[in-house]
């Protein structure tokens, strides 16, 4: 009887040492997708777009009230920082390239 219950403690001692192991998990190379030049070129074309998207000298009535509050009467370009108009300054940013009709 003595020596079953010395077996079981020595067993259940085993099983928490098998939970206490610690897995370390293996670690795997990721690959680089390539990307085109022509591709990086349209995504950093799409980027500075939204960009200077954002960079207009107005906001929403409501951005203004919830800000400020109901009794302050503020223009709303007081909470935009960046100024820009499609007139005044042009961004620069070059027309893709279009395959040339007379080539066929």
């Amino acid at each position: 009887m003595d020596n079953k219950m010395k077996e079981k403690s020595i067993q259940n001692k085993a099983k928490k040492k098998k939970k206490q192991e610690i897995k370390i998990p293996k670690i795997v190379e990721v690959k680089k997708i390539k990307i085109s030049k022509r591709q990086k070129a349209l995504e950093n074309k799409k980027t500075k777009l939204t960009v200077k998207a954002r960079h207009t000298k107005w906001a929403p009535v409501w951005a203004v009230l919830r800000k400020y509050g109901m009794g302050k009467r503020i223009h709303p370009s007081r909470m935009t920082k960046h100024r820009r108009s499609w007139r005044r300054t042009k961004l620069h940013i070059k027309p893709r390239k279009q395959r040339k009709s007379h080539f066929g």
